[in-house]
């Protein structure tokens, strides 16, 4: 009965308004009831749907007065709705014809640079293959080896059980070389029937140079949502490419990771900064969120350093977060889609261990924890303030305690040579690092220039009343990025024809004999050993075996790398022949150039390091100098004396190379 009438009392109270005892309304009813009971909602959940509710009621009410709200502001200024949306439409158009085009040209300017460089349409393969060095001839033979295989799933699997690579080890390359964008070139290349049309290596350097005009359109529209304007995105464009020496590194290496990975990078934080926009309506939210999530995991897949730099970005949300200076709602949904594209790394990336011990996952976790305490919490009380107070502090401490927790249970040697690499190979010194940053310098000084909100704000601060600082600052905004746009069109742009009218001339003749030499002359079962930047070159240009790689993520490789590299130190035949034997190398290849190294600052060259690293340096009276009873093993080898000659058998040379053969059988006749 009491089921049946509560209903109908409601109605009457509808109604007839509040009885004569004062009853109730229906709200305060549903609110009493379970108090009534003796029970009460739990906090959490009535935060989370506090939460939600505000977020959907928010979203509505910003798209019912927002064209209330320009109808009274046009009215005031005596226009049209019509005209105002054909305004809207035209700036809207011309901004996004603006970014397109700006992509689309400094693709071409790349693809044109790129041939004028190194002539490319006019070598053969071989030549053009000499072009990739290091590590991107690695990724580049990957890529072939991909296109050779019966099927894509016979590639995938010969990827992943590699053992033609290199000697006596098996390696997962996929998930140690990060080689999702070769096995999605691989398939675009064999979907869309392009092998009629264009070659392997034009299709795969074409997709990167693409993915640079994505880059350059990203960061046009980072700009332009930020400031308002698209002349901010031309401003942005137009200093990217002047100063494209720091700002990418497509001209070292153009299948290295992060040429494949910062343009989703690019689109993730323009995304983002289009999502955390208040002034936003419903489907343009929907569509940023989808992009950020899209860019965001794309970005984790492609780079193995992705995490280090979403760590970064996470830690600037935390404080717009902590200082008010973003919606709260918002930064939580980014939280979450960086957990889930952690979660699916992880799996797909064949359980990497790197990042459950990512910093990344700690400060995310950490920060969902500290939120659900602060919405578990009773408003008002003691604890809630001073939990309120310490925000910051209690997420950082979460932070350490979870990732020190992580690292001791989860095994991530793979992890720590990561991180050896950023600290040793690159010194953590930002001008090495610069490709990274520079272009959202360029970005944020273009913002700095045409918005008329920074303007306003500079002029109010100057307290000026002789001319009205909004009218100023939107002549300004206009004014200045028009004078600095003429003046950067008129120094840099004949610059940059004469740079695209210059014929360059690469040609390494030594390279191509010695590669030929191999192909014709090298069992096909050796295995051949030198520096691992060599060994990336022969594995592309030949397909022979090699003893080691250029990689920074193995244990082993690591130190495989280090053993082979003592053909350049202080050590005696015998030493270089146990190393080189130990991994089943038939072939030593020695270069000239780096036995020969002359270096402008002493103690940087690679035998320098060698001879430090094996105590061959002796110190007296404030200079340094090597010693040791052997004599460099690269010169010596090639004096073809005993006991040299009884280990090694010289069966090529030219100016740069010479190669010997590591001898089975050892001869001590003089």
């Amino acid at each position: 009965m009491r089921e049946r009438s509560r209903p109908r009392g409601r109605r009457e109270a509808g109604g007839g308004g509040r009885s004569a005892g004062g009853a109730a309304s229906p709200r305060r009813e549903r609110r009493g009831a379970p108090a009534a009971g003796g029970g009460r909602r739990p906090a959490m959940e009535e935060g989370a749907a506090d939460l939600r509710q505000r977020k959907k009621q928010n979203c509505t009410e910003s798209d019912k007065m927002a064209p209330e709200e320009r109808n009274k502001e046009n009215a005031k200024l005596g226009r049209s709705p019509k005209y105002m949306l054909i305004q809207r439409f035209a700036k809207l158009f011309f901004g996004c014809l603006a970014a397109v085009t700006s992509g689309m040209m400094y693709a071409v300017y790349l693809s044109t640079y790129h041939e004028r460089k190194f002539w490319f349409s006019s070598r053969q393969e071989l030549e053009r293959e000499i072009t990739f060095q290091g590590d991107s001839a690695i990724y580049y033979s990957f890529y072939k080896e991909l296109l050779k295989a019966p099927s894509f799933e016979r590639g995938v699997y010969e990827l992943t059980h590699n053992n033609k690579t290199v000697s006596l080890k098996t390696i997962n390359a996929v998930q140690q070389m990060t080689l999702y964008p070769e096995l999605i070139a691989s398939v675009l290349y064999q979907a869309s029937g392009s092998e009629e049309v264009i070659e392997p290596v034009y299709f795969y350097i074409g997709i990167v140079f693409g993915l640079q005009g994505i880059y350059v359109t990203a960061l046009f529209v980072t700009s332009w949502v930020m400031s308002g304007t698209w002349l901010a995105g031309m401003l942005t464009v137009a200093w990217f490419i002047i100063n494209r020496t720091d700002t990418t590194r497509i001209d070292y290496s153009i299948p290295s990771r992060e040429n494949w990975a910062l343009p989703y990078f690019a689109c993730q934080v323009a995304a983002l900064t289009g999502y955390l926009k208040k002034t936003l309506n419903c489907s343009a939210e929907k569509f940023c969120y989808l992009l950020v999530s899209a860019s965001t995991y794309t970005f984790m897949m492609m780079w193995e350093y992705s995490h280090y730099l979403l760590f970064v970005q996470a830690v600037s949300l935390f404080l717009l977060d902590s200082f008010a200076l973003a919606q709260t709602e918002k930064v939580h949904e980014v939280y979450k889609i960086y957990l889930f594209s952690l979660f699916l790394g992880y799996l797909l990336q064949f359980e990497n261990s790197a990042l459950l011990v990512s910093p990344l996952l700690s400060l995310v976790a950490a920060l969902m924890l500290s939120k659900c305490l602060q919405m578990n919490m009773k408003k008002g009380t003691f604890m809630s303030r001073l939990l309120k107070i310490m925000y910051i502090y209690l997420v950082l401490t979460i932070t350490v305690t979870l990732n020190f927790l992580l690292k001791m249970f989860v095994p991530h040697k793979e992890n720590e040579h990561l991180l050896k690499f950023i600290e040793v190979k690159l010194g953590l010194n930002t001008t090495k690092m610069k490709y990274l940053w520079t272009p959202y310098v360029c970005m944020l000084a273009a913002f700095g220039v045409c918005s008329p909100e920074l303007w306003m704000t500079l002029f109010k601060w100057l307290r000026l009343k002789a001319v009205h600082p909004i009218l100023l600052a939107l002549i300004l905004s206009m004014a200045v990025p028009t004078i600095i746009g003429f003046s950067l069109w008129k120094e840099f742009f004949p610059r940059i024809m004469t740079e695209l009218s210059e014929l360059q001339e690469f040609y390494d003749p030594d390279t191509v004999e010695l590669m030929t030499w191999i192909k014709r002359q090298a069992p096909v079962a050796a295995v051949f050993a030198g520096s691992p930047q060599l060994m990336g070159v022969i594995k592309l240009c030949t397909g022979w075996m090699v003893s080691s790689l250029p990689l920074y993520n193995d244990d082993d490789l690591l130190k495989r790398n280090e053993n082979i590299y003592q053909i350049y130190s202080k050590r005696s035949a015998e030493d270089i022949y146990k190393i080189l034997t130990s991994y089943k190398a038939n072939f030593l290849v020695i270069e000239d150039s780096i036995c020969n190294e002359v270096g402008p600052v002493r103690g940087c060259r690679v035998k320098d390091l060698l001879d430090i690293a094996n105590g061959h340096v002796v110190c007296e009276e404030g200079d340094s100098y090597a010693y040791s009873k052997y004599g460099r093993f690269c010169h010596e080898i090639k004096m073809n004396y005993s006991p040299y000659v009884n280990y090694f058998t010289r069966v090529y040379w030219n100016r740069s190379y010479f190669v010997y053969r590591i001898n089975t059988v050892i001869s001590f006749q003089s």
